[in-house]
């Protein structure tokens, strides 16, 4: 695993006995190294009687961009990692009993996702339909941030519910993955020891921000539009680096601020990774973010943020988050073969991402082929 200095006031006791706390986990697997550390389930996509339409989310986007990537001859079935379920033990990492309890009512989930309907629906077929596939979302992500200190890199093609925190969802997020990731690696990899979320969807990362509130080892940089969901003044404390845009923000502009502060951000603290939310309802059009990206903006904001972490040897989490147009999910593939042409992804994208990273894998580097808010 990694190796560096303990840069928070964290005894060598405490660190134990956090580490002795850790339950046993089927999501910490070992991936052989000619899969790449993209992580992706069919259990993903959220389909059931049409009801996921009365959501502007494409519930089925996740899908769609490991088609496209496999049309570009980018992946296979053989060389992506396959998503697991996070159980109710993994889950309790951050969450509360009490919250996980409450999603056991209909109406509880059909709040959070934002979809009525799923009010009249039995909850064993909500937790099956709708619950089960952003579990196995939450699991890819715990998965992929081990993956990505292991590799320098990783991608899950869903998860970013970044309005869920230990004891409350909303916004169409159930499950914290962002937290969970990085409190397993907090628990689970040694010298992990500091965390830097970029997060870079239209909307405040509320849910995050409320989970490290007090937690001195994370950094949050939150670029957003100030005047829509959630505006959540209490989490906004939390925020190291805010950036507050206006409506209809467009691609100058943004790409500036994003690359100037996660320059900035990288200076200011050195983490031993960086969990990047890259979201994609800043695209123009999106009815819920109210900027105006260009897809071309997208890719390119993408680049800065991984130039970034290579420039300063972070191994870096991807997750794809928000995003309501149905060209979704081409502009995050579009991204992907992007980020892999440029060499920040794929084959030999950990060589030069310097001392953090573990030799051992580094060696084996792989060579195959608001309501109605959101996210």
């Amino acid at each position: 695993m990694k190796h560096g200095n303990i840069h928070v006031k964290m005894s060598e006791k405490e660190a134990t006995q956090e580490k002795k706390c850790s339950h046993r986990t089927e999501l910490y697997i070992e991936v052989p190294p000619t899969c790449l550390p993209i992580v992706y389930s069919p259990e993903y996509n959220i389909t059931f009687m049409g009801l996921e339409k009365l959501h502007p989310f494409d519930a089925g986007k996740w899908g769609k961009v490991i088609h496209f990537l496999k049309e570009e001859q980018f992946i296979t079935d053989g060389n992506i990692v396959e998503a697991r379920e996070a159980t109710e033990e993994d889950l309790l990492v951050v969450h509360t009993k009490r919250y996980l309890n409450k999603l056991k009512w209909s109406l509880v989930v059909a709040t959070i996702t934002e979809i009525p309907p799923l009010l009249f629906l039995p909850n064993f077929l909500v937790q099956r339909k709708v619950l089960r596939p952003l579990r196995t979302q939450t699991g890819g992500t715990i998965m992929a941030g081990k993956l990505a200190m292991d590799r320098g890199w990783a991608i899950n093609v869903g998860g970013g519910f970044h309005h869920c925190s230990s004891d409350k969802g909303g916004g169409f997020c159930a499950y914290a993955d962002i937290t969970l990731a990085i409190k397993f690696l907090f628990e689970r990899v040694e010298g992990v020891s500091k965390a830097t979320i970029i997060d870079l969807d239209a909307h405040q990362g509320n849910g995050h921000e409320r989970d490290f509130l007090e937690d001195r080892r994370v950094y949050i940089m939150d670029v957003y539009n100030r005047y829509i969901y959630p505006g959540d003044g209490y989490a906004k404390r939390a925020i190291k680096r805010k950036v507050e845009l206006d409506w209809g923000t467009e691609d100058q502009e943004y790409l500036q601020k994003v690359e100037l502060h996660s320059e900035g951000a990288l200076n200011e603290t050195r983490p031993d990774i960086i969990i990047y939310n890259a979201g994609t309802d800043i695209l123009d059009g999106d009815p819920l973010g109210g900027l105006a990206i260009s897809p071309q903006g997208i890719v390119k904001r993408d680049e800065i943020v991984f130039r970034a972490a290579r420039r300063h040897g972070i191994p870096i989490l991807m997750v794809t988050s928000g995003g309501y147009q149905k060209k979704t999910a081409r502009i995050i593939a579009d991204s992907i073969l992007n980020l892999h042409r440029q060499g920040l992804v794929g084959g030999g994208a950990t060589e030069e991402a310097g001392p953090s990273l573990v030799p051992l894998m580094m060696s084996k580097s792989v060579s195959a082929g608001a309501p109605l808010s959101v996210l």
